[in-house]
């Protein structure tokens, strides 16, 4: 892990660090910093422009020149340029904060961390900025394009406790979704198989006789015409657990872009979320043991504006 970053926090967004080699594992003979800084940022990175205005600095912060000597084992900070992001649409709902917890309640199509093409429009980029907590960071995963709760700890120090919770399954998580309603389909069931997701592969595939890693209890809660509400209770978290087993009992979620079919739909389409809500979350508290539950506000359907 590096140094504290000598560069704050900017619009909720932390500074990108990176090291230089340890001495004598260098693939590379460099002479300066620049040079090394041009082997290791990809070329659409003008490193020649950012060191000329200063935008690079050590960990005393002060500002790298091109011609500085190279230096092994040398952490580096500087802020990345940013492409313009389309505005999510809706609402991100504070359900509760205290000392140590930030709960919300996610719209679809924004992300949880910063990563790729979504950076600004991130949970902990917008809320870091909004709430003045530097250091905020989920503790569990919820894809950009479902929504629900979603609970992040206010500093450093606390993440390590409610992380293991989390690791160790000891969150009681309840999803809903909108799904066609199959007369045939009896219900309530359980859903237990092994999944795996390939590398390069949008879906997930069910790997037969091999040992169940993915169990989801599943069930009808009510029906609207030639849909109905599931109740979903995921005792495992694998990867489209939840989309792929209702896709395996022919049942998709409505607004899934990748089950049944992988559809080619634009990042910033905001049209059609996916409706899948992750509508209650509970816990003992790992600090305290007290018990915590945590309920969203949003109902289905789901639309992208509220």
């Amino acid at each position: 892990m590096p140094p504290r970053s000598p560069l704050p926090p900017r619009d909720g967004l932390n500074a990108v660090w990176l090291r230089t080699p340890d001495r004598g594992r260098e693939p590379v003979a460099w002479t300066t910093m620049g040079e090394w800084l041009r082997w290791r940022l990809p070329e659409r990175v003008d490193v020649t422009a950012m060191l000329a205005a200063g935008r690079i600095v050590d960990a005393t912060g002060t500002a790298l020149t091109d011609h500085d000597p190279y230096r092994p084992h040398t952490f580096v900070w500087f802020y990345r340029d940013l492409r313009d992001e389309a505005p999510v649409p809706g609402t991100l709902h504070v359900l509760h904060r205290d000392e140590r917890l930030v709960v919300v309640d996610k719209p679809p199509f924004l992300a949880t961390i910063p990563r790729g093409r979504h950076v600004k429009e991130s949970v902990v980029v917008r809320l870091r900025d909004q709430l003045g907590l530097p250091e905020l960071s989920p503790v569990h995963r919820l894809d950009r394009i479902t929504s629900g709760v979603l609970v992040l700890t206010t500093e450093r120090r606390w993440r390590g406790p409610y992380q293991l919770l989390f690791q160790h399954r000891q969150a009681r998580k309840v999803y809903r979704a909108l799904a066609p309603v199959d007369p045939d389909l009896a219900l309530p069931t359980t859903v237990t198989n092994h999944l795996v997701k390939r590398r390069g592969s949008f879906q997930v595939e069910v790997v037969p006789d091999a040992r169940p890693n993915a169990i989801t209890r599943i069930a009808l809660v009510s029906r609207h015409g030639e849909h109905g509400i599931y109740r979903l209770e995921p005792l495992t978290g694998r990867t489209h657990q939840l989309r792929a087993h209702l896709y395996g009992l022919g049942i998709p979620i409505v607004g899934d872009p990748v089950y049944p079919e992988v559809l080619d739909v634009d990042l910033d389409d905001f049209r059609h979320p996916l409706q899948l809500l992750a509508s209650e979350l509970a816990f003992t508290d790992p600090v305290d043991g007290a018990e915590r539950r945590f309920v969203s506000d949003r109902a289905l359907p789901l639309r992208a504006e509220e």
